[in-house]
């Protein structure tokens, strides 16, 4: 039989069923509601199931899932997810239609899709509705991530676990359109909105700026995360939402109360945020998987994620404050350390670093961070040094909640920072590391610098850590408040901290109610006050209450997989009941929708077709070497593919266990698989892509489409030159000052007579030496400054220390050699 190649085509020349995907999202403050359409029409001449596997934030509470076949809607229900899954395969069995969308038991942030029984020439569209909370960043701005990247999730070998099946292909061949619109209102005005991707111009819908609506341009190309970065006038007020109950809901239950959202923003004292902490000990984590070596955005000339990486550890060790322990680890299939435990930071142990931190590539295979977690825990703490974990992962890994067990039940003993590292990066993962660690999260994509922000991640963690956190109420007689947050574990100057809490009994209107955040930092009680009116919001629909319990949800669930192997049904009954009253979904929880309607039986064989996922064209071709310390490189290349034209091949992760309850389904291509380790199948890719290597290790498995090549077909990406910056840093001394010698001056762009020449007789060299950097980083590199403003301040603290005569003729002297007009109150001298 002839296969019809017109429309859209997978790899295997089958048709696409998924035709378009529409979002649109309502952003109000700090919250946002996203609404997405999904088109489906079958071409085909034979009823069809589709099956869609993709990203979603890790912290969204899907909310509403409905579709509509004709004229006909349907609602989605929340039940159990086996009970959901049962009567899915009962429907389609019996010829009806159904849809069931669930939750990843493995990650939160990612979702499948399955529309089954599609009729051949029917049109189905699905609509699904999330909320989320948008997170701050460094400049205050929040972001919106609407994830359009499921990059392939590297699963442990010997991890179990059902799992469904993805199927990838590179972002240029996406089947499927998307348009993307966004409303954003707030109580202060908009100042603008910025994206990684190109916008129509902003709109303005009202004289005061408070609301504007922004659409992206035509023609995404699927090969990045949609971001937005909102920025309000001055943002970050101390707020309160209260909202009114659903009017069906029994009252003195979640829904049927008032619910309150607070935003607190604590603000410290100006003399303790002024004092750098001298003591802690800081464990760097990196990952160094195969994926690490793409670049950091599409343009193959940028410098990859390693060597971000690397260049960003410099920072971080120039950084370090004298007194501190320190220790760096590297991760990928298995782990390695710099040193066997933490060494005291000096100038012998940050040269032995530094030089080690230079070799490291993206040569350790898979993305197994786990066990490197589980060895660093293992290590005794430091008395008076809290550890302080930053981890570097570009996260791609599957055992996401495995990883969150480990950090919370070792959240008392350090607080863990992490960076999330080009597109696709999962946010369950590394929002998640942050909120289980006490620490703080960011995402590294599209041009972004890697420096600035983890510098500003520095600064936090040398904060004087916030303790004896806690929280009162009060509130109007006769009402009381259940929290539903977690305990607040961490609090940083100008970072949000939400509590969600559940108010019970009546109150007049006009009431008002008071929370008060009390807390000591470095031996100072403090506390941050917020007044309220319990008077609920208009027209905000059910959005914190679902919010609410999306944050409740997540609670039990740790604390169910915190249990594990204790027979206690009561935590998953819990989170069952709460997720099917508050209509959100949970790890335990499906929405299935069954069109009951009293049409006749869908006849025949019904077909199964994957609907493929964007990756990064730069996933699909990496260096990787054969897995573990010492072994060589190896790299393969893909032969030609006609095929490529019409789409990618599959990756699978995981193969979900359903009842076939006489249901004929086309075979799916069977798949590589070890130890019950799912691997990564890359999509076939022509030889001709440049200065792109195949993923060889043992850790993915290629299909028979591999042909291997020689390495003089393989152009390597040129490493940029060092940035000038870079170069100047890395010429600084553990204690903080520079050293006069010729690479100093190759630095500033002179020769060495020219350096020392202009010296004052009385000056030592190193002071010398040390003034000139600093006047050369004010004078020519102040748009960096949040880079170097550590390693001066501890520059400046050398100096004081040496008290050394003629530091004002030495100011005007470097200044006249270098062409600067820097002042010395400016240097901090």
């Amino acid at each position: 039989m002839m296969v019809n190649c017109c429309g859209l085509l997978t790899v295997d020349k089958e048709p696409v069923p998924l035709k378009s995907v529409e979002v649109d999202v309502e952003v109000r403050d700090h919250v946002a509601t996203v609404v997405s359409t999904l088109n489906y029409e079958n071409k085909e001449d034979k009823p069809l199931e589709a099956v869609f596997v993709f990203p979603l934030p890790g912290d969204a509470a899907v909310c509403h899932f409905s579709a509509k076949i004709g004229q006909t809607q349907i609602v989605a229900e929340v039940k159990e997810k086996q009970e959901a899954r049962e009567e899915y395969d009962d429907a389609l069995s019996s010829g009806q239609q159904a849809f069931l969308l669930e939750e990843s038991d493995q990650s939160p942030d990612v979702f499948s899709l399955s529309v089954g029984s599609l009729p051949p020439g029917e049109s189905a569209s699905i609509r699904l509705e999330y909320v989320t909370e948008l997170a701050v960043q460094a400049d205050d701005g929040l972001r919106f991530c609407l994830p359009a990247v499921l990059n392939p999730r590297y699963q442990p070998q010997g991890s179990g676990g059902a799992s469904v099946q993805v199927t990838a292909v590179p972002a240029s061949l996406v089947p499927y359109s998307l348009s993307f619109s966004a409303r954003v209102s707030s109580p202060r005005p908009v100042c603008k909105v910025e994206s990684n991707c190109s916008l129509d111009p902003l709109q303005y819908l009202n004289t005061e700026q408070t609301q504007a609506t922004v659409k992206l341009a035509a023609g995404h190309k699927f090969d990045r995360d949609v971001e937005l970065l909102i920025y309000y006038k001055d943002a970050h007020q101390p707020t309160a939402v209260v909202e009114a109950g659903q009017a069906s809901a029994k009252p003195g239950t979640l829904m049927g109360d008032p619910v309150v959202m607070l935003s607190l923003y604590p603000e410290f004292p100006q003399a303790v945020m002024s004092s750098v902490a001298s003591c802690g000990e800081f464990v760097f984590l990196l990952d160094r998987s195969g994926s690490m070596g793409c670049p950091m955005n599409n343009s193959s000339s940028d410098q990859t994620r390693i060597g971000s990486a690397r260049d960003t550890l410099l920072l971080l060790l120039k950084s370090l404050p004298m007194g501190c322990y320190f220790n760096i680890y590297s991760f990928g299939s298995s782990y390695e350390h710099i040193f066997p435990k933490s060494v005291e930071y000096s100038q012998k142990t940050m040269e032995e670093a530094l030089k080690k931190v230079e070799e490291m590539g993206a040569d350790l295979g898979g993305t197994e961070i786990l066990r490197s977690l589980e060895h660093i825990y293992s290590q005794p703490c430091i008395l008076n040094h809290p550890r302080q974990l930053f981890v570097f992962t570009d996260g791609e890994v599957w055992n996401t909640k495995d990883i969150m067990n480990l950090v919370k039940k070792n959240s008392g003993s350090h607080r863990c920072f992490s960076f999330g590292i080009g597109e696709g990066a999962s946010s369950a993962l590394i929002n998640g590391l942050a909120k289980e660690g006490g620490g703080h999260a960011q995402f590294i994509t599209g041009t972004d610098r890697m420096q600035p922000k983890v510098m500003q991640s520095l600064r936090f963690a040398l904060q004087p850590a916030v303790v004896d956190i806690s929280v009162t109420w009060d509130l109007p007689k006769g009402v009381s408040a259940t929290v539903l947050s977690p305990p607040i574990t961490a609090l940083f100057q100008g970072q949000r901290s939400l509590i969600y809490a559940q108010l019970t009994g009546q109150s007049s209107e006009a009431a008002e109610g008071c929370v008060t955040v009390k807390y000591s930092l470095a031996g100072h009680p403090s506390q941050n006050q917020l007044h309220f009116s319990l008077r609920p919001a208009e027209d905000s629909g059910l959005t914190v209450h679902r919010l609410a319990a999306r944050t409740l949800i997540r609670s039990l669930e740790m604390e169910e997989r915190g249990r594990r192997g204790q027979q206690d049904g009561g935590v998953k009954e819990k989170v069952v009941e709460l997720s099917v009253q508050s209509g959100v979904s949970s790890s335990f929880t499906a929405f299935i929708a069954v069109n009951k309607g009293d049409g006749e039986a869908i006849q025949g064989p019904l077909v199964r077709r994957n609907v493929p996922t964007p990756m990064p064209m730069m996933m699909a071709c990496r260096p990787m070497s054969s897995g573990g310390p010492g072994r060589p490189m190896m790299m393969a290349c893909m032969a030609p593919c006609p095929a490529m034209l019409c789409g990618g091949g599959p990756m699978i992760l995981l193969d979900k266990k359903k009842k076939k309850k006489g249901l004929l389904r086309k075979p799916v291509q069977k798949h590589l698989q070890t130890d019950g380790a799912a691997h990564y199948q890359p999509p076939q890719i022509p030889s001709s892509c440049d200065a792109d290597l195949m993923d060889a290790s043992e850790d993915s498995l290629f299909d028979d489409t591999v042909s291997p090549c020689s390495l003089d077909e393989i152009h390597l990406p040129k490493q940029p030159p060092r940035d000038p910056l870079l170069q100047l840093v890395s010429l600084q001394k553990a204690s903080g000052s520079w050293v006069l010698d010729p690479a100093l001056a190759a630095a500033l762009g002179k020769t060495s007579e020219e350096v020392e020449n202009p010296k004052p007789a009385s000056v030592n060299q190193e002071v010398w030496a040390t003034i000139l950097a600093l006047i050369w980083l004010h004078g020519f590199k102040m748009d960096a400054q949040e880079e170097w403003e550590l390693l001066a301040i501890k520059a400046v603290s050398w100096l004081r220390a040496q008290n050394a005569p003629c530091v004002t003729e030495c100011v005007e002297a470097g200044n006249a050699l270098l062409g600067c007009n820097v002042q010395k109150d400016a240097l901090g001298l």
